[in-house]
């Protein structure tokens, strides 16, 4: 799952013309910190649903940013568990 959120991260920073790209990112990484953006966050979100057939986003209680990468891998693996 990880490996896949992170190619999909990436294909998400490229599309919105950002330059640098992760081959390994740590879970601490605050999100905010990297140059993914809110379209850029969309655009993976979109993409990773694409890939997966879930968006996690859409099925929550409760709407949940999350401020790390290790937050969003998460997300992820709890809602396709």
């Amino acid at each position: 799952m990880r490996t896949i959120i992170l190619e999909k991260f990436n294909e998400a920073l490229m599309q919105t013309d950002k330059e640098k790209t992760y081959t390994d990112i740590k879970d601490d990484q605050v999100l905010l910190e990297t140059e993914l953006d809110s379209l850029g966050f969309a655009i993976l979100v979109a993409l990773l649903e694409e890939e997966l057939d879930i968006d996690p986003f859409q099925i929550m209680d409760e709407p949940v940013y999350p401020k790390t990468f290790g937050e969003f891998v998460a997300i992820y693996e709890r809602a396709n568990a």
